[in-house]
C-alpha cells in the first residue's frame, strides 16, 4: 500500500524558504576535485629520486664547468633531466586531458518539484533541503531524502550498494531490516526503476552520501608505488656507491701528489699555494666525474619511456591509464578487490531458463509484452540492449525479442481494458485487455511463483515439481517469475484483483531472471589466481547473491567456510587486530558500505599486499582511491573515475588480468634496461679510476661518457621498452614489495659482465701503452688508441644490449622475428651514431676517424660477446629439456 503525504507538505517550499535553505545548507553540487596545476604535475617529475641524484651531479658539475668555462656536459646532464621530466609529464597531462572529456557531468539534468503549492521542474543543482521531489520510473534521484510516498517504489542502488532492485516503502511494517539504506530513505544518484513516489530532502551536495564518498576519494593517499620504492632504494644505493669512490679517490690521489709535492717544495708563496690549488682541482674534477658516471642517466628516461609506451599501448586495449606508474603497479599487485555489478556481471538482468507450457507461445508472448510497463531502448548495432523499467521486466521483453516476437506489436494489439501494477505488498501484477490473438477478454498474471500457483488449478504434483525447481534457482540467487492467465467473459467485472481473487487460473510456467557474469571472468580470475593473485568480491549485494556469483566465477569452493565470507556490519564490528587476522582468507564480502571497502583496502596494505581495487559505482570511490590501483569502469560514476588510476573503458575483468601482464612485462623491460645500464656504469667507473693509475690522462672524457650514458642508452632504453609483453610472466608469483629491483642475478650479470669487459679494456690500454708511438712526448695516449678504445668499449656494449633483451628468460634473440627486427633497428641508430661520433667528434669528443678495415675488426672481434650469450642460454635451453 501507499502512504499519502500529509496536506501541509504538498505546498512545498516559497521562494524565501529556498533562498534561507540554499544559504543555510549550500547548492546541490558536488565540490569537484582538485586539479593540480601545469607547474605542479610538472614539479611532479622532480620527486623521483634519479632525477635528485643527478641534479646533485649537475650542480657539481656545473661548478667545475664554470672553473673550466666548458658547458659541454653539464648542458648534457640538464638535457637528461628535462628529457626524461618533459616526457612524463606531457604523457599525464595528456591523459588527464583526456579523462576530463570523458567525466562531462549534467547538473542541468531536470528534476521535478513542489513549491508554492505548484509543480515545477528545475534543474537538480537548484534543489535545497527541505524540497518535495517527485519521482518517477526511470529517473534519477536528485538528493538524500525521505519517502514521503511510496507506490510500488523500486530504486537501482548499484551505484551506492551495487543492488540492481530494492524495495522502498513508508510502511515501518515493511521495512527491512537488513537493507544498506532504511527503507524510507532514498539517495543521489540512485535511479527509480519501477512505481513513483515523493520525497523530502535532507540533504543535498557534499552532505549527501555521493558527497561524502566522493571527498573520500579525493583524499591524497599517502600509499607510494613498489616501482617508486624500488628505485628509491637503487638511487640510494647508486648515490652512496658513488660518492665513496669518489671520496675514496679524490682522499688518496690527492694525498698522494700533495705528499710527492710537499716532499720536493717548501710553500713559502702564493705560486706554491696555486699549485696545491690546481692538484686538488684536478683530482676534484675526477671525483666528479666519478660520480657523474655512477648516476645512470639514461635510468629515469628508461622508465618514463616504458611507462610512456604502456600507457598509449594499453589505451588501444580500452585501458585509459591516468597515472603513469599504476601501468608497473598493476605487475605488483597481490590482491584484486572487485565490485560484482557490472564488474563481474554484465549489469542487466536476462532470463537464465525458463519452463513454459509450451503448447501456448503466443498467449506467453502477448502476456509478456501486454502485462508490463516497461519499454526497450532502440540500441545500434553491435551496442549492448538495456530498456527502461523493472529490471525484470525488461529481462521478460529481451527474452520475448531474442524469440523474435515485437513486444510493441503484441502490445498495440492487445486493447488495455484494466491493469493493476506490480506491488511488493500483492506480490504480482494484472492486465485484463481484449486480446486479437484468441478474439477474447484474457487477464494476464505474472509475480511470485508461488503466490500465482495459489490462484491456478495445479496439481499437488505439478506444485511439488514446480517448487523444486524454484528452490534450485534461488539457491543460484536468481528471481523466480509466474505467469498465469484466464479468459474472462465480457460481461464480467473488469476489476483486476477481484478476477486473480476468484482463482481457477492457468498456469503458464516459470522464468529464473538473474544479472548473469560476464563470459570472461572466470577464465580471467583463473589467470590472475595461477599468477599467485588473490581475488575478492566486495559488494552490497545480499550474502547468497555474492557467494553464488563467487561460486560460478570460481572462486568459492566446496571446501570454503563462513570464515571466507563476511558482511560489511560483521566486518565494521570486529577490531583492528581480528579483522587482520581474517582479511587474508575473505573471498566474499556482502551488504559492503563504502567505508567497509576502503578499511577493508587498507587492512590489507597493513598485511603487506599490494591491492588493486575494481569498481563503477560511487560507493567503490575511497577504495580505488586508497588502493595502489585503482581501476574504475568506463560506464561508471564521474566520481569512481576520478577516484581510479587506470578506467577500463570496455568494462571488462579480462582487461585486467591483460593489464597484469603488461604491468609484470614492463617490470622485467625496467630490470633488462637497468642490467645494461649498470653494466655500462660499473665499466666506466672502473676504466675511469684504473685507468688513472696508468698515469694517462683519463682513457674516457666526460662528453664520451654522456654520449654512451645518454644518447646510446636513450635508444637503448626505447628498444628495451618496447619489448611486447610475454604471457610466460603469468605463471611467475607476484614479487614481493621488499624485493630489491636487482635480483641476484641480476647482481652477478653486471659484475660478471662488467668485470669481463673491464679485462679487455684495461688490458688493451697496458697493450697501448706499451707500443713505440702509444705514448705521446708530454705522456698523453696517442689519440687514434684512445679513439679504438673508445670504440670498442662502445661495441662491447652494443653487442651486450641483445643479451640483456632476453635477460631473465632462455629464450634465443633470433626466436622472435619483431623483436629481433626493433632491436636491429635500434642497433644500427647506435652504431650509425658512434661511427659520426668518432668520425667527426674531433677535439670534442677527443676521437679521429678509423680506417674501415679497422672497423670492421673492431665490429667482429666484440661480436662474441652475443655468440657467448647465445651458446649459454642455449645449454641451459637443453638442460631444462
Amino acid at each position: 500500500m501507499s502512504q499519502k503525504a500529509n496536506e501541509p507538505h504538498l505546498t512545498g517550499l516559497t521562494d524565501q524558504e529556498v533562498l534561507s535553505s540554499r544559504e543555510k545548507y549550500g547548492v546541490n553540487l558536488l565540490t569537484p576535485p582538485k586539479r593540480p596545476s601545469m607547474w605542479k604535475l610538472y614539479l611532479e617529475k622532480f620527486q623521483d629520486p634519479v632525477i635528485r641524484v643527478l641534479l646533485v651531479a649537475a650542480v657539481f658539475s656545473l661548478i667545475i664547468s664554470i672553473i673550466e668555462n666548458e658547458y659541454a656536459e653539464t648542458i648534457g646532464i640538464f638535457f637528461a633531466i628535462f628529457l626524461a621530466t618533459g616526457i612524463g609529464f606531457y604523457f599525464e597531462y595528456d591523459a588527464n586531458k583526456k579523462f576530463d572529456l570523458l567525466n562531462a557531468v549534467g547538473e542541468e539534468t531536470p528534476v521535478t518539484v513542489i513549491r508554492n503549492g505548484k509543480v515545477h521542474e528545475i534543474p537538480r543543482k537548484d534543489v535545497v533541503v527541505g524540497d518535495i521531489v517527485i519521482l518517477n520510473t526511470g529517473e534519477e534521484v536528485p538528493a538524500d531524502g525521505t519517502l514521503l510516498e511510496a507506490v510500488s517504489l523500486q530504486v537501482n542502488e548499484s551505484s551506492l550498494t551495487g543492488e540492481l532492485m530494492v524495495n522502498k516503502t513508508t510502511v515501518e511494517a515493511d521495512f527491512d531490516d537488513e537493507a544498506t539504506y532504511p527503507s524510507n530513505s532514498v539517495m543521489r544518484g540512485t535511479t527509480i526503476t519501477d512505481g513513483h513516489g515523493m520525497m523530502r530532502v535532507e540533504r543535498v551536495g557534499d552532505a549527501t552520501e555521493i558527497g561524502k564518498v566522493a571527498r573520500q576519494a579525493t583524499e591524497q593517499s599517502q600509499e607510494q608505488t613498489p616501482l617508486n620504492i624500488q628505485l628509491s632504494k637503487l638511487a640510494n644505493l647508486i648515490g652512496k656507491a658513488g660518492f665513496t669512490i669518489a671520496a675514496l679517490t679524490f682522499i688518496i690521489f690527492t694525498s698522494k701528489d700533495l705528499y710527492a709535492y710537499l716532499q720536493a717544495n717548501t710553500v713559502n708563496d702564493w705560486h706554491q699555494w696555486l699549485d696545491i690549488a690546481r692538484i686538488v682541482l684536478k683530482y676534484f674534477m675526477m671525483a666528479v666525474t666519478l660520480i657523474v658516471v655512477a648516476v645512470p642517466e639514461g635510468l629515469p628516461m628508461s622508465v618514463t619511456l616504458s611507462l610512456a609506451l604502456n600507457m598509449r599501448r594499453m589505451l588501444k586495449t580500452n585501458n585509459l591509464v591516468r597515472k603513469m606508474h599504476a601501468c608497473e603497479t598493476m605487475g605488483a599487485i597481490t590482491v584484486i578487490c572487485t565490485d560484482k555489478t557490472g564488474t563481474l556481471t554484465q549489469n542487466l538482468m536476462q532470463v537464465y531458463d525458463a519452463k513454459l507450457d509450451e503448447s501456448q507461445p503466443d498467449l506467453i508472448a502477448e502476456g509478456i509484452a501486454a502485462n508490463s510497463t516497461a519499454f526497450l531502448e532502440e540500441k545500434a548495432e553491435g551496442e549492448k540492449p538495456s530498456g527502461v523499467g523493472n529490471p525484470t521486466e525488461v529481462a521478460l521483453l529481451l527474452w520475448l525479442n531474442g524469440k523474435g516476437k515485437n513486444y510493441e506489436t503484441l502490445r498495440a494489439g492487445a486493447k488495455v481494458v484494466n491493469q493493476l501494477t506490480f506491488s511488493t505488498e500483492r506480490k504480482y501484477m494484472a492486465t485484463l485487455v481484449d486480446s486479437p490473438i484468441q478474439q477474447k477478454r484474457i487477464l494476464y498474471v505474472k509475480g511470485a511463483p508461488e503466490i500465482v500457483m495459489g490462484k491456478c488449478n495445479v496439481s499437488k504434483e505439478q506444485v511439488d515439481a514446480n517448487n523444486e525447481q524454484l528452490l534450485a534457482y534461488q539457491n543460484k540467487a536468481m528471481r523466480t517469475l509466474g505467469l498465469a492467465y484466464k479468459i474472462v467473459p465480457t460481461d464480467a467485472s473488469t476489476d483486476c484483483a477481484e478476477l486473480v481473487n476468484e482463482g481457477g487460473l492457468t498456469f503458464l510456467g516459470i522464468f529464473a531472471i538473474s544479472d548473469p557474469i560476464r563470459p570472461d571472468v572466470p577464465d580471467a580470475v583463473k589467470k590472475c589466481q595461477s599468477a599467485g593473485i588473490s581475488v575478492k568480491i566486495v559488494t552490497g549485494d545480499t550474502p547468497g547473491t555474492a557467494t553464488e556469483i563467487a561460486r560460478q566465477i570460481g572462486l568459492w569452493k566446496p571446501e570454503d567456510t563462513e570464515r571466507n565470507r563476511i558482511t560489511g556490519v560483521e566486518f565494521a564490528a570486529l577490531s583492528d587486530e581480528e579483522a587482520l587476522d581474517r582479511v587474508l582468507d575473505l573471498k566474499v564480502m556482502s551488504r559492503a558500505r563504502p567505508m567497509d571497502k576502503q578499511r577493508l583496502v587498507q587492512l590489507l596494505q597493513q598485511k603487506g599486499a599490494v591491492v588493486a581495487v575494481t569498481g563503477d559505482g560511487t560507493n567503490d570511490a575511497p577504495a580505488l582511491n586508497h588502493a595502489q590501483v585503482g581501476l574504475s569502469m568506463g560506464t561508471g560514476t564521474s566520481v569512481a573515475k576520478e577516484a581510479s588510476d587506470i578506467t577500463l573503458l570496455d568494462d571488462s575483468f579480462h582487461s585486467i588480468a591483460t593489464a597484469v601482464m603488461w604491468g609484470r612485462s614492463l617490470y622485467k623491460n625496467i630490470q633488462r634496461f637497468i642490467v645494461f645500464q649498470l653494466t655500462i656504469n660499473v665499466v666506466a667507473l672502473l676504466s675511469v679510476l684504473l685507468g688513472a693509475f696508468f698515469g694517462t690522462s683519463l682513457p674516457l672524457t666526460v662528453t664520451q661518457m654522456l654520449w654512451v650514458n645518454l644518447i646510446m642508452d636513450t635508444f637503448a632504453a626505447m628498444a628495451l621498452a618496447s619489448i611486447s609483453p610475454s604471457m610466460d610472466v603469468m605463471n611467475e608469483k607476484p614479487r614481493k614489495r621488499t624485493d630489491f629491483i636487482i635480483t641476484p642475478a641480476m647482481r652477478n650479470n653486471i659484475f660478471g659482465v662488467g668485470l669481463g669487459f673491464l679485462v679487455i679494456l684495461m688490458g688493451m690500454l697496458a697493450y697501448f701503452k706499451g707500443l713505440p708511438e702509444g705514448l705521446l712526448p708530454n705522456g698523453e695516449m696517442n689519440v687514434h688508441y684512445l679513439t679504438v678504445f673508445f670504440t670498442v668499449f662502445v661495441m662491447l656494449q652494443f653487442w651486450n644490449l641483445f643479451n640483456a633483451s632476453v635477460f631473465g628468460t632462455n629464450h634465443s634473440i633470433f626466436r622472435d622475428a619483431s623483436h629481433a627486427l626493433g632491436m636491429l633497428s635500434v642497433a644500427l641508430i647506435i652504431l650509425v651514431g658512434q661511427f659520426i661520433i668518432v668520425t667527426f667528434g674531433g677535439k670534442v669528443f677527443r676521437t679521429e676517424p678509423l680506417p674501415l678495415i679497422e672497423w670492421l675488426y673492431i665490429i667482429g672481434g666484440t661480436s662474441f660477446v652475443l655468440w657467448i650469450g647465445e651458446i649459454w642460454r642455449g645449454i641451459k635451453r637443453l638442460a631444462k629439456n
